[in-house]
């Protein structure tokens, strides 16, 4: 038995659905990196691109080409979010990832790109249905997610708020597809967002506080 083969396999049955070994371990890891992501650890991008090369071979070997194009995108996004964050920790004396808000030119392109995005993945989707079985709301999941990836990247307390847009939709439209197990994790991925919000939104405040006693 190869290593793919048995990441295609069967780990366990819950809720009426056949858990495969890839599925559970790419959501632990997952979930791994947005805790390591709460705590600005860089270690949060090595997690999502083992998450990202788990996924690809697993798709790989079931022949689902639209799943490795996804990851392999995801996997990009990982790169070069490590390097943005190596570069941050290189910048600040203390060694840590600062965090702050957008500002409104980037807000709008990353808002903009977002919509567009969207737009262009979900009308592929619908042309090619092979590559997805709900065309748009997987790509407002897709794109979102990588929307939420280059914000975190950037180190804009925005990276929380597209999380949560990206969950909003995600916990019913997996509990209405039947995909329990997947609910669940998504209601975890939720809690995360919430208390990674309010982390990252709290440092920022106090950032901001020294520097506008020094611009007084």
């Amino acid at each position: 038995m190869t290593a793919l083969t048995w990441l295609n396999g069967e780990a366990f049955t819950a809720f009426g659905q056949h858990i495969l070994w890839s599925d559970m371990i790419g959501n632990i890891i997952g979930l791994a990196a947005l805790a390591l992501g709460w705590r600005r650890s860089i270690l949060t991008w090595p997690a999502q691109l083992l998450s990202g090369v788990i996924l690809v071979g697993a798709y790989a070997s079931a022949q689902l080409s639209g799943g490795v194009g996804k990851q392999l995108l995801v996997i990009g996004v990982a790169l070069w979010g490590w390097r943005q964050w190596q570069r941050g920790r290189q910048q600040a004396q203390d060694g840590s990832i600062a965090v702050r808000f957008a500002g409104r030119q980037e807000r709008a392109v990353l808002l903009g790109g977002t919509v567009l995005g969207t737009l262009a993945v979900g009308g592929l989707f619908a042309a090619v249905p092979e590559l997805s079985w709900n065309p748009w709301p997987d790509a407002y999941i897709f794109v979102g997610t990588l929307a939420a990836m280059v914000a975190q990247a950037r180190g804009l307390v925005e990276f929380w708020f597209a999380w949560l847009l990206v969950d909003l939709v995600g916990v019913p439209l997996a509990f209405s597809s039947g995909l329990v197990f997947s609910g669940l994790v998504y209601v975890i991925y939720l809690a995360l967002v919430l208390w990674g919000m309010r982390d990252w939104w709290l440092r920022s405040r106090a950032a901001a506080v020294p520097l506008e006693g020094a611009a007084a």
